[in-house]
C-alpha cells in the first residue's frame, strides 16, 4: 500500500541514482548504494522529521552508505567487473558530435575533482540543493561547501579552457 512517504521516496529515485554515479562512477554500485538508502530510510521513516527537505535526508543516508561500501572495500581489496563494457555512441552530425564531446570533457573535468568538491558540485549544481542543505548532507559548514564548489568550478573551467 503506497503513503506520501514512499511516493515522494520513489519520485526521489532519480536524483538518488545521479548522486551515486557521481560518489562511485559504477552503475551497479550506485544501484547497490540506492537500494540500501531506500531500505534504510524504510526503516528509519518514523525518524525522519517533516519539515526538512527528504532529498537532503535521502542524500546524507547515501552518502553514509557510500562512506561504509568505501570502508569495506579497502580492506577487501580491488575487484573488477568483467561485464563492465562501454555503451557504443552513435554520431550524426557535426552539431552531436561537439555536444558529445563538450559534455565527455566536462563529465571528466567533473570526475577529475575531489570526492569532496565533485559531491558539493553534484549536489549544487545537478540536485539543485542550497548551499545549507548541501552542507547538512555532507555534514560540513556551509562557508567549507561554498568554498569547495568555489574551486570545484574553477577546475573545471580551466579543464574546459574556459578560464
Amino acid at each position: 500500500m503506497s503513503d506520501a512517504f514512499t511516493d515522494d521516496l520513489i519520485a526521489l529515485l532519480p536524483n538518488l541514482r545521479r548522486f551515486a554515479m557521481s560518489l562511485c562512477r559504477q552503475a551497479d554500485v550506485a544501484d547497490d548504494l540506492v537500494q540500501i538508502t531506500v531500505e534504510r530510510a524504510l526503516n528509519a521513516r518514523d525518524k525522519h522529521d517533516p519539515a526538512t527537505r527528504l532529498d537532503a535526508w535521502l542524500f546524507r543516508i547515501l552518502r553514509n552508505a557510500f562512506i561504509d561500501m568505501t570502508r569495506r572495500t579497502r580492506t577487501r581489496g580491488v575487484t573488477v567487473d568483467i561485464h563492465d563494457t562501454p555503451e557504443a555512441i552513435t554520431v550524426d552530425g557535426e552539431k552531436h558530435t561537439e555536444t558529445v564531446l563538450m559534455l565527455a570533457s566536462a563529465e571528466a573535468a567533473i570526475d577529475a575533482l575531489p570526492e569532496d568538491q565533485r559531491a558539493v558540485m553534484v549536489l549544487i549544481c545537478m540536485e539543485e540543493m542550497s548551499y545549507a542543505e548541501a552542507a547538512e548532507v555532507l555534514g560540513v559548514p556551509t562557508g567549507t561547501v561554498m568554498s569547495r564548489l568555489s574551486r570545484a568550478r574553477l577546475a573545471v573551467a580551466r579543464s574546459l579552457g574556459i578560464k
